[in-house]
């Protein structure tokens, strides 16, 4: 951490009643992003953390973001600590200015990363139920929400953050698929439902005693709430790669997550969101190892080859079912 950087976060917490000016902090980072700076901070008798967005993401690539991204976090965090207190990290204080948050603590043995859960082998299938309902839960209760369009009116960033380094970038190796990639990024901009988180992954989902903890909402945006979903069973698809043993297990939560998402839809009809997420879904597997932001266990070109054997197909020829999309792969 840089001198610079201390300041910044020291100033942040002083001025927000977090941390007395006599108070030593000591800055540990936390790893697993590449969007944002974020640590943990120790003080006396106590932790917590404190994250600051990034103008320039840490991948191969150039991907350039605009930071304002860390204000919806903040407001993204905020509506669903209200509404399910323990589906995020308690929020502590924000400063626009400077572009810094602060958020409760939560040890990593008490609230395992369900990523690490799921790369080991183990895959909880009740786990994957409960997500699958409580992102549901949440998009529903947004949907009715009046003046979340307008405070999450931030398609700019999402573009930046998801459509150009996923969709764009993808089409742009495969000139086949290319207009109906296109025509996916349109009708997703274009479509306002919910409030989205944008990046439910594993790697942001805690396993807490009482339910998921939701992390890292930089992608909040009120849009199309089937990219969460898509978004999120894209990586019970990829981890088969990694644990192929487990590949019914995965199949089975793949399932229970879709079920458990579906019966929470209230806000417009269940078959329309579950067509749009199977459209998506593929050519969101295709952007794990085609667009800018790869994911980091597939490392062997036959697993890329693999999974554009499967999505290329799914693409060109959408289908409206998830469970095609999933006897496709898990077959």
């Amino acid at each position: 951490m840089s001198v610079s950087e201390m300041t910044i976060f020291d100033v942040f917490l002083q001025k927000s009643g977090l941390k007395e000016p006599s108070e030593e902090a000591i800055y540990k980072p936390l790893t697993g992003g590449v969007s944002s700076d974020i640590y943990r901070v120790e003080l006396p008798g106590r932790a917590l953390c404190v994250k600051r967005a990034l103008p320039k993401l840490k991948v191969a690539t150039d991907w350039q973001a605009p930071v304002s991204r860390n204000e919806y976090e903040w407001n993204w965090i905020s509506f669903v600590a209200k509404h399910f207190p323990s589906a995020v990290p308690k929020p502590l204080a924000h400063d626009p200015s400077s572009g810094v948050f602060a958020m409760e603590f939560l040890p990593g043995d008490e609230y395992p990363l369900w990523k690490a859960e799921l790369l080991q082998g183990r895959v909880d299938l009740k786990a994957a139920e409960i997500i699958g309902r409580r992102i549901g839960q949440i998009h529903s209760v947004s949907a009715r929400m009046p003046g979340l369009p307008e405070q999450f009116d931030s398609t700019r960033n999402f573009y930046a953050l998801r459509l150009e380094p996923y969709l764009v970038a993808t089409a742009a190796k495969h000139p086949f698929i290319s207009d109906r990639l296109s025509e996916l990024v349109d009708r997703t901009a274009n479509t306002r439902h919910a409030l989205v988180h944008g990046d439910v992954s594993p790697k942001n989902i805690l396993l807490g005693k009482i339910g998921p903890v939701f992390l890292d909402a930089e992608c909040a945006w009120f849009g199309d709430p089937a990219f969460d979903l898509a978004f999120c069973l894209n990586h019970l698809l990829l981890k088969k790669l990694i644990v192929e043993n487990a590949a019914p297990e995965l199949a089975a939560s793949f399932e229970a997550l879709t079920s458990a998402y579906l019966n929470e839809v209230d806000w417009e009809d269940r078959e329309a969101v579950e067509a749009r997420t199977s459209s998506l879904l593929p050519a969101l597997f295709l952007a794990r190892v085609d667009g800018k932001s790869p994911v980091e266990y597939v490392t062997e070109e036959s697993q890329r080859m693999l999974v554009r054997k499967v999505a290329v197909p799914l693409i060109a020829s959408p289908r409206r079912k998830l469970a095609e999309i999933a006897q496709a792969w898990f077959s």
